[in-house]
């Protein structure tokens, strides 16, 4: 079960919390509904209970808060807003890249794509994919660690009717099954068909916590619908008669030729309308959506919630919840929908399902679950590896970064070459003294911020763990999948910049040179500190942009201060420490590293080469500080 204490959000300026204190509970094996109108608050109480915006309160799932929950995505499922990823992304590659984020088998996703009736659509991008689509895809998605809890907003909203009915009867599947559904809504119908418990809030707070059977008699307020070309005048008839017998009757004019009366009967508004003379063309009993003034949800008391007191925004003359129902002195009158009828939710049927005729038949809701997962715990709830490996693969942002970057590097080389005065190092690497990096730096820093920044442009990974989570493992991974990246884009560089300027100009420029060696490292280590820049800086501004300038930045504002701090003697005595290496080291005779740490420290003493390792000194600190912080939070 779930269970909320006291959220309460930071409040905005001026203006009051969008949730204040507020404390429910959601039982196991019922579907829960939150209901209010657009900004009552809802969207907002389900952020804090998941801890994705700050604020008081504390929410359990099962006894324990989220952040104590070692796999949080094997125990709550979540769908917020649209389904969060890339829109080139397939449905399959999708699903089997949170797969690995969940740490259940690949199986598992076909599992829930045939589940969920997505099987024929696993090919298709996120992009195309319609409303009714998108809320299957998203339903698969929360099911796939084969959690408890599910935590829906507002999954049915833009859906066609028979969408509606298959998600309803999937919820209650669920439900059946013994799992706890909390889902949001702003049609009070909708809770009165669906829900066994509804909560209902009114601008931040909570103003109603009841089963749905007392929700539907107390709050969805019969009525009788009338129309009649003499509205203005039947609707006084029926007033002076209810002031005149004392009986609580309120009539609205709902525009037209159309009222609708609450607290009465057919029978007694038809014989008011004959014996007056007043031709009746319409005379049916509804059930209302709790009457005029239904968009303040306020009542007058804390404890008022159980009672259901009517809406301060009524008129005098509104009846009262006893004189509203339906078994309440107007037993003649039939039904269209008759949600009051359902057994209480401590009480359900035999078969565990509502009774009401606006449940979804039993066609319709038996849609099979998918089956349960089998995991055997582990210390951390990713593979991070498979995961990165398939976030990276399956869209083909980073193969046109790296065609590009291979491409501009072979013209500049060409250019440059035709030009003329470029050493040949330079040449090959198609780095121009003009330029702070050369193309082959810029496009695996660019590969790098694409590793963090596009988890928070498109984000992939559960919602409970937020847009990107800061986990020490799946940072690792991320700078090992980078590193594999910029090493595959610099060796591609040298060769495809060789071939081509041996196409156009000959052997005469492509000579290997005789220090090829710490050329070759220097090489790579600017490469591919690039790309863990790219990384870090990602992770750190949470946007791949801010990745990317920052790697730009590094040779531009960073250089020129290391440049300042390595100019003079420093630097002459650094060229001399392999040889102090090899008069310290116990082991006489050729000291065989002496040539790459060499070529390390003559990258280091290199302006950019500084710039690029004090960069990635203070975006590695800033990114566990900002873990820390998280994680204190």
């Amino acid at each position: 079960m779930i269970q909320a204490l006291g959220l309460t959000s930071k409040p905005r300026k001026e203006l009051p919390p969008a949730v204040d204190d507020v404390s429910f509970e959601a039982p196991a094996g019922r579907i829960t509904m939150l209901l209010g109108v657009p900004g009552a608050g809802k969207t907002t109480a389900l952020r804090l209970m998941l801890e994705l915006q700050p604020g008081r309160g504390i929410t359990y799932f099962r006894g324990r808060p989220l952040h104590s929950i070692g796999h949080p995505s094997r125990e709550v499922g979540v769908l917020l807003g649209d389904v969060p990823g890339h829109p080139a992304r397939t449905v399959r590659g999708h699903v089997r890249m949170l797969c690995a984020a969940a740490g259940v088998p690949v199986r598992r996703g076909d599992e829930v794509l045939e589940a969920v009736g997505l099987v024929s659509l696993r090919e298709e991008r996120l992009g195309t994919l319609s409303r009714g689509m998108d809320r299957r895809l998203g339903l698969a998605c929360a099911l796939l660690g084969d959690p408890h809890t599910l935590v829906l907003d507002e999954p049915v909203r833009g859906l066609s009717a028979g969408e509606n009915r298959w998600l309803h009867g999937m919820l209650r599947a669920y439900a059946d099954q013994g799992g706890t559904v909390l889902s949001t809504t702003a049609d009070p119908k909708e809770a009165a068909r669906t829900a066994d418990r509804v909560v209902t809030l009114d601008q931040g707070r909570l103003v109603a916590d009841q089963p749905a059977v007392d929700f539907s008699r107390t709050r969805l307020r019969p009525r009788v619908a009338v129309r009649t070309p003499h509205a203005t005048r039947l609707s006084a008839l029926l007033t002076k008669e209810a002031r005149t017998e004392r009986r609580s009757v309120e009539v609205a004019e709902d525009g037209g030729n159309r009222i609708s009366v609450y607290g009465s009967t057919c029978a007694e508004v038809g014989e008011t309308a004959f014996r007056n003379g007043i031709v009746v063309h319409q005379l049916a009993d509804e059930v209302g959506d709790m009457g005029p003034g239904a968009g303040a949800f306020r009542t007058e008391g804390p404890t008022a919630p159980d009672q259901g007191t009517p809406s301060t925004a009524m008129p005098s003359t509104a009846p009262s919840p006893t004189a509203a129902t339906p078994d309440a002195g107007q037993p003649d009158g039939p039904q269209d929908s008759r949600p009051a009828d359902r057994p209480p939710a401590d009480h359900p049927p035999a078969d565990g399902r509502a009774g009401d005729e606006d449940r979804v038949p039993e066609a319709d809701s038996s849609i099979g679950l998918p089956p349960p997962v089998s995991v055997r715990p582990v210390p951390r709830p990713l593979h991070p590896l498979r995961y990165e490996i398939r976030r990276a693969t399956g869209v083909w942002t980073g193969f046109l970064v790296g065609a590009a970057a291979l491409v501009v590097s072979a013209l500049t080389a060409v250019l440059l070459a035709r030009i003329g005065h470029t050493p040949q190092p330079r040449l090959l690497a198609a780095w121009p003294r003009e330029l702070p990096l050369p193309p082959a730096a810029i496009g695996a820093g660019l590969l790098g911020a694409l590793a963090f920044g596009d988890e928070f442009r498109h984000p992939a990974l559960a919602a409970d763990r937020g847009g990107a989570p800061r986990r020490l493992g799946l940072l690792t991974v991320k700078l090992l999948v980078a590193s594999a990246a910029a090493l595959v884009l610099a060796v591609l560089t040298i060769g495809c910049d060789a071939e081509l300027l041996h196409l156009v100009y000959g052997r005469e420029l492509i000579e290997i040179p005789a220090d090829w060696l710490p050329l070759g490292a220097s090489w790579l280590g600017l490469v591919i500190g690039c790309a863990w820049v790219g990384v870090l800086a990602a992770g750190v501004f949470r946007s791949t942009a801010a990745g990317l300038a920052t790697v730009v930045a590094v040779p531009l504002l960073v250089g020129p201060l290391v440049r300042k701090l390595t100019e003079g003697p420093p630097v002459r005595a650094a060229a001399g420490a392999p040889l102090r290496m090899r008069e310290v080291t116990p082991l006489r005779g050729s000291f065989e590293g002496e040539r790459y740490l060499e070529g390390a420290l003559r990258m280091m003493v290199q302006p950019v080469g500084g710039a690029v390792a004090l960069s990635l000194v203070v975006l590695l600190c800033a990114y566990l500080l900002t873990s820390l912080r998280n994680r204190a939070r």
